[in-house]
């Protein structure tokens, strides 16, 4: 699944997100979803949570 559906993607989940200041590079940030941050049901570069860490950035890949 990818991160760019709302519906795919809800609170304890774990994903691997795209943190603001790694977009350049394409690093990823592990982590389980505390809180969906985007309101509309799509975003094409993926949906934006807030992880259990507190790291905020979009959904790449759902594990």
């Amino acid at each position: 699944m990818n991160g760019t559906q709302r519906s795919n993607i809800r609170p304890g989940l774990k994903v691997d997100i795209v943190l603001k200041q790694d977009q350049r590079s394409g690093n990823l940030t592990r982590g389980v979803v505390e809180k969906i941050l985007t309101n509309s049901p799509t975003h094409p570069h993926g949906i934006k949570v807030r992880l259990e860490s507190g790291d905020v950035g979009r959904v790449k890949v759902i594990l």
